[in-house]
């Protein structure tokens, strides 16, 4: 390389330097650059992840596309002709009129809710017999390519929403379609200030669907039954199913057990019975191939029973005729139930009355032939009803007087004779008992007097005190009614309340203490020691065993009450209070000394008095008695 080369590349250099110096950015001007380096870096990487997004949001809409396709085919598979109602969105709808209110779903066309309007529960909320899932009911429905579907799982749609005609009934029409042109309609229809209420299906092109002879549907309805009143446990005691043969009696399970019942005879209805309410289910035709179940709740469920009912029930799939039911939600009141009796034939009647406990046999009579139409009539005039109770108290108290009478004087006549009877006793000693007996029977025989005919008037009463027991706790009228101290003559009146489990004690004492169980033991036992001190029993065999027991029975009895409604309670209280006030008036006009002459004098007539066919039969044990004592010696 020459001189002149070498004297170039210097003189380029030294330009270059010069040149980089002299150019050389500032400190803003690097901050700018570096400000736009950063900015042009962040978009690159905003583009990346822009482009990787789109990558991914084709690769899941491609998944999405497939899953769609799969789950569209899955519900073509498990729904078949009813997968057009396999989704959707619940909606509610409500027919209301004076005294109840339904809710419905769109959800299995089912009612959700039903609240009776003119009562309330116990702690005053709205008294809502069930809600949601606690009752449940759906038709099981068989397609002709094997599917097995049920209604409640699928979604109808309201072809007709509330209309009211000019009757003032309302109704609702829901509709399930399918895949071609089948469907099937449920409609409910409630009329004007009524408790029942009629539903029906009615198909139309289902037998394009539904197998070929297929004449019935498989009906299931269950509930879990809300506990509505303050004493569990006696409320527990009057819930359970019932149900009426479609031309016999009205039976019901086990309230005190779980119980389930197969019944392959036809019925007419069902009912989800509670003490003061219930839920029954009319079948216009019949209900066959019928399973019953209940099922005791936990006693710390806000529930009280389960109940479940299967049935088969006839369904035309081609429309040609409905399947129609009744049904009543409403209370277990004795007017409203037997009102849907009148007019109709005896084999027509539903006898819903049946679903109150009125009693059995004579029991049952009583209750609605004499107490029922005598509290309707002070119904009518009082509003209270404790004075109500009083004056049928008092009316029952004067009907069966002349019985009480006859018991009273039967016990006079025996008591003025007691003299007589210690003479005998004190002559015979107790190894003769039969000897005694002969005495005391031959001395009754000859004054006219029988053991017997004070008895038979004092059990003529009993049907009457078993009508009252079964009457006032059945009786709704009573519900939420105050009297006196009493919040609820339904319930018990506790005055006295622990929470400490008293062994022997609490299981059937309970955790309080009720006022009127407490008087009417009293007053049981203030009656118990006036009879005793009028009843010549203290020579008798056994006789001081007898006292006890009579001193006892009242103290059971409060064991047995205490949980009883206030309204039984406080009626037995009266009328044992009456009773004790008729026995003083009764001793006040029956002159002991007066009778006992009566007495000699009948036994001193020359005509012997004839005897009583329970002395006859006496003597004749008596004679036989000693005969085989012959023998055996």
């Amino acid at each position: 390389m020459d001189k002149n080369t070498i004297t170039g590349f210097l003189l380029i250099t030294a330009i270059i330097v010069v040149f980089a110096l002299l150019n050389r950015p500032n400190q803003e001007m690097m901050e700018k650059q570096k400000r736009y380096n950063d900015s042009v870096a962040l978009i690159q990487k905003a583009k990346a992840e822009t482009e990787a997004a789109i990558h991914q949001a084709d690769s899941l809409l491609t998944d999405s596309i497939a899953a769609k396709k799969d789950s569209s085919t899955i519900i073509n598979d498990a729904y078949g002709d009813f997968s057009v109602a396999a989704h959707g969105e619940e909606k509610f709808f409500t027919l209301e009129n004076e005294v109840l209110k339904l809710t419905f779903t769109n959800k299995g066309a089912r009612i959700y809710s039903a609240e009776l309007k003119k009562y309330r529960r116990h702690d005053s909320l709205p008294l809502i017999l069930f809600q949601g899932e606690e009752s449940n009911m759906g038709f099981t429905l068989v397609t002709n390519n094997n599917r097995i579907l049920n209604t409640k799982d699928l979604y109808f749609e309201p072809v007709q929403t509330v209309k009211k005609d000019k009757q003032g009934n309302q109704t609702i029409v829901f509709r399930l379609k399918t895949n071609g042109d089948g469907y099937m309609d449920i409609a409910y229809t409630l009329p004007q200030n009524n408790y029942m209420f009629s539903f029906g299906l009615k198909a139309y092109r289902m037998n394009n669907i539904m197998p070929a002879g297929t004449n019935f549907l498989e009906m299931q309805w269950s509930n879990r039954l809300r506990q509505q009143e303050q004493g569990r446990q006696f409320e527990n005691r009057y819930s359970t199913i019932q149900y009426k043969y479609l031309s016999d009696d009205v039976e019901k399970l086990r309230e005190n057990k779980n119980d389930s019942k197969q019944i392959a005879n036809k019925l007419k209805w069902i009912a989800f019975k509670d003490q003061f309410f219930s839920n029954v289910l009319i079948a216009d035709d019949s209900f066959t191939s019928t399973l019953l179940e209940s099922k005791i709740e936990d006693d710390n469920s806000p529930y009280l029973k389960f109940y479940h009912a299967e049935m088969t029930v006839p369904f035309d799939p081609s429309g040609k005729s409905a399947t129609t039911f009744r049904m009543y939600l409403g209370p277990n009141k004795y007017n409203i139930l037997a009102s849907y009796d009148k007019g109709l034939s005896k084999d027509e009647k539903l006898r819903l009355h049946e679903l109150i406990p009125l009693g059995w046999g004579i029991f049952g009579w009583i209750n609605r032939y004499m107490v029922i139409p005598m509290f309707n009539f002070f119904n009518r005039f009082i509003g209270n009803y404790g004075i109500i109770i009083l004056l049928m108290t008092i009316v029952i108290k004067i009907v069966i007087f002349p019985m009480t009478y006859k018991t009273y004087t039967s016990s006079a006549k025996m008591r003025v004779l007691k003299p007589e009877i210690d003479e005998i006793y004190a002559k015979i000693p107790p190894e003769k008992a039969m000897e005694r007996q002969k005495a005391v029977m031959d001395l009754y025989s000859k004054v006219g007097v029988s053991p017997m005919s004070g008895c038979i008037p004092a059990l003529l009463q009993i049907p009457i005190l078993f009508a009252m027991f079964s009457f006032f706790p059945a009786s709704i009228e009573l519900r939420q009614q105050s009297f006196l101290w009493a919040k609820d003559l339904s319930t018990y009146d506790s005055i006295l309340s622990w929470n400490a489990y008293i062994p022997l004690i609490t299981p059937y004492f309970g955790n309080h203490l009720s006022l009127f169980c407490l008087l009417m033991t009293i007053s049981s036992i203030i009656s118990t020691k006036l009879n005793m001190s009028t009843n010549p029993t203290s020579n008798q065999p056994g006789g001081n065993l007898m006292k006890w027991m009579m001193y006892l029975m009242p103290v059971m009895f409060m064991f047995i009450f205490n949980n009883y409604s206030a309204a039984l309670s406080y009626y037995y209280f009266l009328s044992t209070l009456i009773t004790i006030i008729q026995t003083y008036v009764i001793r006040a006009m029956v002159d002991e000394k007066k009778l006992l002459a009566q007495l000699h004098a009948k036994r001193n007539e020359k005509k012997p008095a004839k005897k009583s066919s329970w002395i006859e039969r006496m003597e004749k044990m008596q004679r036989e008695q000693q005969k085989a004592m012959r023998n055996k010696r």
